[in-house]
Formats: structure tokens, C-alpha cells, sequence
């Protein structure tokens, strides 16, 4: 997917954007909502957007801007590198003169101008004999991807696809066939609890079922794991992962994820980046794929 540019990133809805991040108005006033700030903790409401002209400014801090300035605060990235985390949340769909992008988050079931959503119409267990194809073309083991995911069936403008669908904590789907890649709302991240006391992190599920794939044989890789299903989930999880006394990224080994991985490192010492071990790679996945993952656990 190409980066997405300043002026399509613009055209993002800043109110509802903070909800893809678990952020909600405390109220709203007119074309004003008022929010808790994201960027510290406090008790009275201070952060406002003004969803008629899509900005936002923290009355707390003194800082404003569009979602770009939003965004480089929040999640302490570059220009280039938060328009490449938004580019893995949003898709700029096929035949849209407009290049408008589809935003995957709450409430969007339903079409609205030119942003039309999933709406899920089926689940089902994992039969499809190009989605099952599709996983082989993938690496990924086909008992393990049936054990954790489910076949959905869905729409969108008016046309019934299937894909491969991974379930996050809030009942959405990440949805992924080899000419889509999306979700259904809610979004949000996956965490699977095994009941340890290490934590394994990914961005998205196919690093995860590359994991299970390469180690199914080794009982020492059993860890709690955190599926993100978007790096822009990752400060809203760090108290989820905070309360492991280790946590292993496997994040992407793109700017955006070893910016965040670098960050995360000096922040706590319970993280442990394990991305070296596909250095070269843009992600577990890939190199799986390349053939030599089975020779170098990412332990």
C-alpha cells in the first residue's frame, strides 16, 4: 500500500480517529467535542476537536493543529512515519477518483458518501479453498490459522467477498483475502491470555500465525500474545502489556515500528525487541516466507 499523502491523511475524521484509538468525547457541544486529553491524564476535559473544521487544540498544553499534528504528538512520530502507520489503518479504495480512505472503526456498517463499510453477513469455519490457498501461499501452518481463525463472509458497496477473519477483543474482524486487506468495526486488538507472565506483540495476525507456525513444535515459545491489529492501538495496550514482567515485540521493521519499538525500549525495562532476527525483513511474515525462519527461532 502506497504512504498516504498530508492532504488524504487531512480529509480523515479527527473525532473519529480518537474513537479508533478508544477515545470519546466527555461532551459535546455543538460542532465542539470535548475530550479527556490523550496526551496526559486529568480530570476535567480539555482537549477539544472541531469536527466542522477537523482540528483539535489542548487547552491543558497549548497545542493544536489537524490529525497530522495530532498524530505526531500522540504517537511521537515523523510526518513520514505517521502517514505510513495511517496508510496500514486506512485503504484507499479501487475506484475512488476521490481518494478518499476508508476509515475502519466504530459505527461503520453503514455507507456515508463516499466512505462505504464492511458489513459482515457470515461466519464460519475456514473452508474456502482460495482463502485455504492463499494461507499455504502465506506459510502459514493451515491447523493453526483453523484454530484461530474464522472464514467471514461480507459486503461492501454492494458486493459479497470472503476473507480470512481474525477476531479482536470487541467482537470486529480483521478481514484479509490476497485482494483485501480491511476490517469490520469495532476495531481493536487481540489479546490471547495463556495465563503467563510474558507477553509476545505483533501488529498484525499473520506475524502472529507465522510465530505459531515456526515454533509449533517448541513447548518454551508459550507466552501470552497481544495482536494490535494497528500500531496506532499500541500506547492504548501498554498497561495490558505493563503488567507482564517481559514483553517481546515483533513488530514491523518498518520507521514506524522500530521508532515505536526504540521508544517503547527506553520507556520500561520489561521490553525486549525481537525484531533482529528478521532484520532485513519487513516483517515475521516475510520472512517466513524467504524459508529460512525454521533455522533462527525469534526467541
Amino acid at each position: 500500500m502506497a504512504i498516504a499523502t498530508c492532504a488524504e491523511a487531512r480529509k480523515i475524521d479527527l473525532v473519529n480517529y480518537l474513537s479508533s484509538l478508544g477515545y470519546h468525547p466527555i461532551k459535546i457541544q455543538g460542532s465542539d467535542f470535548w475530550y479527556y486529553s490523550p496526551f496526559r491524564k486529568e480530570r476535567t476535559a480539555s482537549f477539544k476537536v472541531n469536527r466542522s473544521m477537523n482540528v483539535f487544540y489542548d487547552h491543558g498544553s497549548g497545542q493544536g493543529g489537524n490529525i497530522i499534528d495530532f498524530g505526531i504528538i500522540y504517537h511521537k512520530l515523523n510526518v513520514a512515519a505517521f502517514l505510513q502507520m495511517l496508510a496500514e489503518d486506512f485503504m484507499i479504495l479501487e475506484g475512488n477518483n476521490n481518494h478518499i480512505p476508508l476509515f475502519k472503526t466504530e459505527s461503520h456498517s453503514k455507507t456515508s458518501g463516499n466512505q462505504p463499510g464492511v458489513v459482515i453477513t457470515d461466519v464460519r469455519k475456514l473452508s474456502d479453498k482460495r482463502l485455504l490457498d492463499y494461507l499455504e501461499q502465506r506459510c502459514i501452518d493451515r491447523e493453526i490459522a483453523l484454530e484461530f481463525c474464522k472464514e467471514v463472509e461480507f459486503t461492501i458497496r454492494d458486493k459479497t467477498q470472503m476473507a480470512i477473519g481474525f477476531a479482536n477483543d470487541k467482537g470486529g474482524y480483521e478481514l484479509r483475502n490476497p485482494y483485501f486487506k480491511g476490517s469490520s468495526s469495532p476495531k481493536s486488538s487481540s489479546f490471547l491470555d495463556n495465563g503467563k507472565t510474558v507477553v509476545t506483540v505483533f501488529e498484525g495476525f499473520f506475524n502472529f500465525l507465522s510465530y505459531l507456525t515456526i515454533e509449533e513444535n517448541n513447548p518454551f515459545a508459550v507466552t501470552n500474545f497481544l495482536v494490535l491489529n494497528s500500531l496506532s492501538f499500541f500506547q492504548k495496550a501498554r498497561e495490558k502489556m505493563e503488567a507482564h514482567s517481559q514483553i517481546n515485540l515483533q513488530l514491523d521493521r518498518d520507521h514506524a515500528g522500530t521508532s515505536c519499538a526504540t521508544a517503547a525500549l527506553k520507556s520500561h525495562s520489561a521490553y525486549f525487541d525481537q525484531s533482529r532476527f528478521y532484520e532485513g525483513y519487513k516483517d515475521l511474515n516475510e520472512w517466513l516466507i524467504a524459508g529460512d525462519a525454521r533455522n533462527k527461532r525469534p526467541l
